[in-house]
């Protein structure tokens, strides 16, 4: 399979919390880390979607916001995985920053260059990546 999404995750549905338009399903990553994907409930259906499925969850990086300094703030954002920055790449119109996260994953953030100056993103400084559940797709390999 080739994709656009630069974060791409495997990982295993552990519970499916449906309504009656939406539904929030949680993924574990080998790594330990959980995302929350939310998805239609015709989505639900017809991925066939189960606790113990194996699932890919894409992410796009514009889609990924960073933050550097969480205390004494809650987010919105179902999705809120503390790690530290392993790269910084900039473009000609913004960078790319890799953030390596706790368990050992990676996740891309491209944010504007004004940004990585404001934030002061360098390799070791620990940020969180946060983004929406929304912003989350699954997809299920075929039988």
């Amino acid at each position: 399979m080739k994709i656009s999404a630069r974060n791409v995750f495997e990982g295993q549905v552990v519970a499916i919390k449906e309504g009656p338009v939406s539904a929030e399903v949680d993924i574990v990553l080998p790594t330990g880390e959980t995302l929350v994907a939310a998805i239609t409930e015709g989505s639900v259906h017809s991925l066939g979607l189960r606790p113990g499925l194996s699932v890919m969850a894409f992410v796009k990086a514009p889609l990924v916001l960073l933050v550097t300094d969480t205390a004494g703030w809650r987010f919105s954002a179902r999705n809120q995985l503390a790690g530290t920055v392993s790269q910084v790449q900039r473009g000609a119109v913004n960078a790319s920053v890799q953030v390596r996260l706790a368990g050992g994953a990676e996740i891309s953030a491209i944010i504007t260059h004004g940004a990585v100056d404001e934030l002061a993103l360098a390799p070791g400084l620990p940020v969180t990546a946060l983004f929406k559940a929304g912003s989350v797709l699954l997809g299920v390999k075929d039988a």
